[in-house]
């Protein structure tokens, strides 16, 4: 992976110490330049000392992808710095209310919407024109919800499915401008949050976290669960030019629990 993103720039909204955190520092090592975005700033300044330990460049903006003058205040800030764009990572994401969609409060999943799509189109839409010059790439990360509608997920398989649509329709509308629109659908992400949970709901039966682990990795082809870097590595491959004949693509990375 050394090479595969030589001298070109990443642009990674919702960075934090979980994916976002791992897409960026899988593309400092595949050699891009990076620039960072997302509401709490510290947690920029965590990743980009390591991103900088590796020896890239990065860039962090503080940006609120929902609102106009700050999504556009991290284009500026980045063609004032580098000059240039070559793939945007649509990362930032909100979690949707959990429930029966008949009980459902309207104005979170609108909340849900603002951030999981239109907060994708506003920043794609804003970078199109850099991303268009470069010939570059959009990657979207979405989610295996989009394989299954089991409750109490309705809201986000209503958002993250919207947000396939979206990748789509945009992959056709900037195909002739040279960018291309792919998508990653992440399964489980065996990380902090994850370990947590699985501790949480081991505590409640009595057993370890590795029952939990174990029962349900037992559901995926490769009997275990996709790490962030598993999945960094994904986002790497489709904002590179080894990916440069696929668009309006979504790449499953979930170990084998669908298939699709």
């Amino acid at each position: 992976m050394s090479a595969m993103l030589q001298d070109k720039v990443v642009v990674v909204s919702g960075v934090g110490p979980g994916l976002g955190r791992s897409i960026a520092l899988q593309a400092a090592r595949a050699g891009a330049d990076l620039v960072l975005a997302a509401r709490t700033e510290a947690r920029l300044d965590e990743v980009a000392a390591e991103v900088k330990d590796l020896g890239a460049r990065v860039l962090t903006v503080g940006t609120d992808i929902n609102i106009d003058e700050s999504a556009r205040n991290l284009l500026d800030a980045t063609l004032a710095e580098y000059g240039r764009v070559d793939a945007l990572v649509n990362n930032a994401f909100a979690i949707p209310p959990l429930g029966d969609l008949v009980t459902v409060d309207f104005d979170k999943v609108r909340a849900g919407f603002e951030t999981n799509v239109l907060g994708a189109l506003r920043l794609t839409r804003l970078f199109a024109a850099a991303l268009t010059e470069t010939g570059g790439a959009v990657v979207m990360i979405n989610s295996s919800v989009l394989r299954h509608s089991s409750q109490p997920y309705g809201s986000y398989k209503m958002a993250k499915s919207s947000l396939l649509a979206l990748a789509q329709c945009l992959a056709t509308e900037l195909g002739p401008q040279g960018v291309r629109v792919n998508s990653v659908a992440p399964g489980y992400i065996w990380a902090d949050t994850l370990k947590g949970y699985f501790a949480h709901l081991g505590k409640k039966r009595g057993v370890g976290a590795q029952t939990i682990y174990d029962e349900t990795a037992a559901n995926m082809d490769l009997r275990r669960l996709p790490e962030p870097d598993a999945i960094a590595d994904a986002v790497v491959f489709m904002a590179s030019d080894l990916s440069r004949a696929i668009t309006g693509h979504c790449l499953d990375v979930n170990c084998g629990e669908f298939h699709h």
